[in-house]
């Protein structure tokens, strides 16, 4: 009889992978996102070689956080995950300086791994932006490679929707070109968004080869919380944690905070973070001279949880955007919120709502201020136990949707059905497996000098 290749925790024991993931605003858990850290650490425990491809910079503090100021690139290993963090150009918010600062990394990520003489079993391309995959895909070529788009967000679709570019703008076209090649060059669909296999038939891909696999996190983070028991503190703390930008219609939660002091009410909001929009938010809270609002600065995702904490309940919102939420969203603040066992109040509209679907808050239209205020007086005048429950309903979707250890062998095992699909993927080990980590920090794998 032969021995199954799956152990006795659902792991797959037939083949050890090296792979290569393109993706600029990878980071550790020592910053904001750490999603795609935490499956890869999954994979590095189950005996997988993961090596990230990253910016220096940081997307979330505007300024290089990792390389010395004479190092274009290096390699550093976190907990067995490797990391190739590569300098970029600085930019401090979303104009030529950012097109720029992405299609350097893009560039540059694609040059050095080129170079390598080591051979991954195959790579990812993270769209955060399109061009991170492009690097990938042109890279997995040049190696004989599988190549996996991993998608977060839907190019040329979101530009479009969110109003930096028309639908028949020549940019948005070549986008549209550029997704359709790469969906198409791709062994797999890597997808955040649940409702990516109409959106990808759409242009022809057939849908077992689009496979969703939700952002999600590491729930011993919040193994220590202590249980929410529904009381209101004073004031009431409404808390929003994630990234300070345009997409997250914070101006509604904003303009909320004005009603609401308008009321008298005893309700704080509170921001926590950092991004592109975070300036002008302030801004527009002392031109609304709002004495309720307080920012304060982004926290590691390992010490999010103690934040989360002091809240009564947390703020999601989004903009009004149908066309493009009808496929699902995808946010990470989400995971997190739910882990925490907080009630959330959701502004906003997507398919797949995960906050109504498990009752774990309450959902708002969204930009609306006014109904959001209307909501926050529900909220406050539930009893504790239905806003406890609530909570409770938020631990339940964490473990049945973002558990990392039910994705991560989601992942694995998608990564291996593609690898053994390709023709003479398995390659030889001198070259499909890399030094070990002494050889990385005394350079023996051979790569660009930073000096050049």
């Amino acid at each position: 009889m032969n021995k199954s290749p799956i152990d006795s925790e659902g792991r797959f024991q037939q083949r050890k992978l090296n792979i290569w993931w393109f993706s600029q605003y990878a980071s550790t858990p020592d910053q904001q996102f750490t999603a795609q850290f935490d499956l890869a650490k999954r994979l590095v425990d189950r005996g997988h070689r993961v090596t990230f491809f990253a910016s220096g910079f940081s997307h979330y503090k505007f300024q290089e956080i990792r390389l010395k100021p004479d190092e274009k690139w290096r390699v550093d290993e976190f907990e067995g995950v490797r990391f190739v963090w590569i300098r970029t150009p600085p930019y401090t918010r979303n104009n030529w300086k950012r097109a720029v600062n992405i299609c350097a990394y893009s560039w540059r990520a694609f040059r050095l791994a080129r170079s390598w003489k080591e051979t991954p079993d195959l790579l990812i391309g993270t769209t955060f932006h399109p061009l991170a995959s492009l690097a990938a895909c042109a890279t997995a070529a040049s190696k004989r490679r599988p190549f996996v788009f991993e998608v977060k967000d839907l190019w040329p679709l979101t530009v479009i929707e969110f109003g930096r570019l028309g639908a028949r703008n020549p940019m948005a076209l070549s986008l549209a070109l550029l997704e359709r090649f790469l969906a198409r060059r791709a062994r797999r669909i890597m997808t955040t968004l649940p409702g990516a296999v109409e959106y990808y038939g759409r242009l022809g891909i057939p849908p077992e080869k689009v496979v969703w696999i939700p952002n999600g996190l590491e729930l011993s983070r919040y193994s220590s919380l202590s249980p929410y028991p529904g009381e209101l503190s004073n004031p009431c703390t409404l808390l929003y944690a994630g990234g300070l930008v345009s997409a997250n219609a914070l101006d509604t939660i904003l303009r909320t905070a004005q009603i609401q002091q308008e009321e008298n009410s005893s309700v704080r909001f509170v921001f926590v973070g950092g991004g592109q929009d975070k300036a002008r938010l302030m801004g527009l809270a002392r031109e609304l001279k709002l004495r309720n609002v307080e920012f304060r600065d982004a926290v590691p995702k390992s010490e999010l949880h103690r934040v989360i904490e002091q809240a009564d309940a947390l703020l999601l919102s989004m903009r009004d955007l149908p066309a493009l939420y009808r496929y699902g969203m995808s946010f990470n603040k989400l995971c997190d919120y739910a882990a925490s066992g907080r009630p959330i109040l959701f502004a906003g509209n997507p398919s797949h709502n995960l906050v109504e679907e498990f009752q774990c808050g309450i959902v708002i239209p969204p930009e609306n201020p006014h109904a959001f205020s209307l909501a926050i007086h529900r909220f406050i005048k539930m009893t504790p136990e239905q806003r406890a429950a609530m909570g409770r309903n938020g631990i339940r979707c964490a473990k049945e949707r973002f558990d990392m250890r039910i994705l991560a062998q989601r992942l694995e095992e998608m990564l291996i059905s593609a690898a053994d699909e390709s023709s003479g993927s398995q390659g030889s080990e001198e070259h499909r497996h890399p030094a070990n980590s002494s050889e990385v920090s005394s350079g023996k794998i051979e790569t660009l000098s930073q000096t050049n």
